[in-house]
């Protein structure tokens, strides 16, 4: 009667459905029944069926005792449209099984749902990379700023620790690294569906979920914009609980003192106020834990029996909703949590218990498929369930997702050590490295290595042949005029800065030995004159 325990995993629903087939097939009592003066062999009253199968699903682990007699009957009106039981004339599909004499039984042969082909399962294919290290922007780090190096094996941290004997001479500072807000929503989106498929313990998260329509800002927003209550805090009011609503929520929230003294009083005034709060959630276009995560919930309903694993499941996955979805999710738990623990509220209906209702009354708008899977009811009800019995926890952040999501980061955002010799190939071209020094170090190394620089800058212009005197003297001026100490040291005297242009001085050499050859001056001698 117990069946097999269905764990998390692709198309848990439709492996429900065909193990409840199987049980109920093999274990309802059949016999010989008597009904318009004729008797029918093998076949079953429509009460011993759901007697039989309300025992047997709340029984089995996979269902529970949770499971009510209605529940029930609406399974077995799902049986009998299927063609899973027919009456005893063949008649199904259009027919309503009734709880009562009449009577049914078991076609020849009951189809079983074929299961969906599944891709390949290609490792992690359905979880986003986790940004690492080298996609982020380079930032400059103080050098007299102590930086903790991060031991991620065993060998890195016997390296780390060696230095100390003097096994390792010296290690490497990689600076670090800025991490956009971009970059931070993706760590954000990867890690929390990683952590979702190790809390699940599935290889792939492909058949259960798609990641691609999930958005890493949500899972921010449902983090970081909450209230001091942990309830989410919506940019856009118009994506909040009507005022209205909200009104008749807190009014049955915090009965009787949540009643405004202006409002009428009168018998059944707390089932109208509940009326009104239903109505609305059961007008949802969608129900709140959508219909992409269906999936997902339902393979959650597997871990139920280790509480603590289901509810870490539950919590990383309501991360996952839209911002307005989880607010409204928060303010129905609250509710739903607060009108079954309050004696002092009226009864809001005569036949149920306050659980039951709220139960019953909800199921549906929290948890449901867009296609209509047979046994919604069942596992709507089963979820519900244990987010009720475990309401103060079970919306909160996961304090395991957040430590892990908040340690990456940080070990993102600060220096890393690469120690020397240690394989460099697969580190960024664009990393830089640097020794961590003083202060006073650094200032020195800034000093010498900017002068290095101007004084390769004079060199350059001193042995460049193709510039021509003139230019060349032109910038050795500017470079004096801007750099006179350096200068000074490279032409201590004018000797050395004459020796630059050797052939300026062969041209004036010559020049002034043709001087020295020309015979001396002699005066004008004034000739006598012609005339008389």
């Amino acid at each position: 009667m117990d069946g097999t325990l269905i764990g998390p995993g692709p198309y848990r629903a439709t492996k429900l459905w065909n193990e409840t087939i199987r049980l109920f097939r093999g274990g309802m009592p059949v016999r010989r029944h008597w009904a318009h003066f004729r008797s029918y062999d093998r076949s079953f009253t429509g009460a011993e069926g759901v007697d039989f199968l309300h025992e047997l699903l709340g029984q089995n682990q996979n269902f529970g005792p949770e499971v009510t007699r209605y529940q029930t009957l609406q399974l077995l009106r799902k049986f009998l449209k299927n063609h899973v039981i027919e009456d005893v004339k063949g008649h199904f599909g259009k027919e309503d099984f009734e709880d009562n004499g009449r009577l049914y039984r078991f076609p020849p042969q009951s189809p079983l749902k074929p299961l969906p082909v599944r891709p390949p399962v290609r490792d992690h294919c359905s979880v986003p990379r986790i940004p690492c290290w080298d996609d982020f922007e380079e930032i400059a780090v103080p050098e007299n700023i102590p930086m903790k190096p991060i031991a991620l094996n065993s060998e890195s941290w016997n390296k780390r620790h060696s230095i100390a004997i003097g096994e390792v001479p010296e290690c490497r500072l990689i600076t670090r690294r800025e991490i956009s807000p971009k970059h931070v929503d993706q760590i954000w989106k990867s890690m929390t569906l990683t952590h979702l498929q190790n809390v699940l313990g599935l290889r792939s998260l492909d058949g259960v979920l798609d990641a691609k329509l999930l958005s890493p800002k949500h899972i921010v927003h449902n983090v970081f914009s909450v209230n001091k209550q942990g309830i989410v805090v919506l940019k856009n009011k118009a994506d909040d609980v009507p005022h209205w609503v909200l009104s008749a929520m807190k009014c049955l929230a915090n009965w009787p003192n949540g009643n405004d003294t202006r409002q009428p009083m009168y018998p059944g005034f707390e089932r109208d106020v509940f009326k009104t709060v239903s109505e609305h959630f059961q007008r949802l276009k969608e129900p709140l834990l959508t219909f992409h995560l269906y999936e997902i919930f339902v393979s959650i309903l597997g871990l139920l029996q280790q509480q603590q694993v289901a509810l870490e499941a539950v919590q990383v996955c309501c991360l996952l909703l839209p911002p307005a979805n989880r607010r409204k999710l928060q303010l129905l738990m609250r509710l739903m949590a607060k009108v079954c623990a309050n004696p002092t509220l009226p009864p809001l209906n005569n036949a149920i218990g306050a659980r039951t209702l709220m139960v019953q009354t909800f199921s549906r708008c929290i948890l449901g498929s867009a296609d209509e899977v047979d046994l919604d009811e069942l596992l709507s009800t089963k979820l519900v369930t244990f987010m009720i019995d475990n309401h103060d926890s079970v919306l909160q952040v996961s304090s395991n997702l957040r430590r892990s999501v908040e340690e990456h980061l940080s070990h993102l955002r600060r220096a890393q050590i690469k120690y020397a010799g240690a394989d460099t190939s697969m580190m960024s071209p664009a990393q830089s490295f640097c020794r961590q020094i003083s202060r006073e170090q650094f200032e020195q190394q800034r000093v010498s290595g900017s002068q290095g620089a101007i004084v390769e800058l004079l060199e350059n212009i001193i042995q460049d042949k193709n510039m021509s005197i003139k230019d060349k003297k032109k910038k050795l001026k500017q470079f004096q005029r801007s750099h006179p100490d350096i200068y000074r040291r490279r032409f201590p005297t004018a000797e050395s800065e004459a020796s630059v242009f050797p052939d300026r001085l062969q041209k004036v050499k010559p020049q002034l030995m043709f001087l020295t050859l020309k015979k001396p001056f002699q005066p004008f001698q004034r000739s006598w004159s012609f005339r008389a």
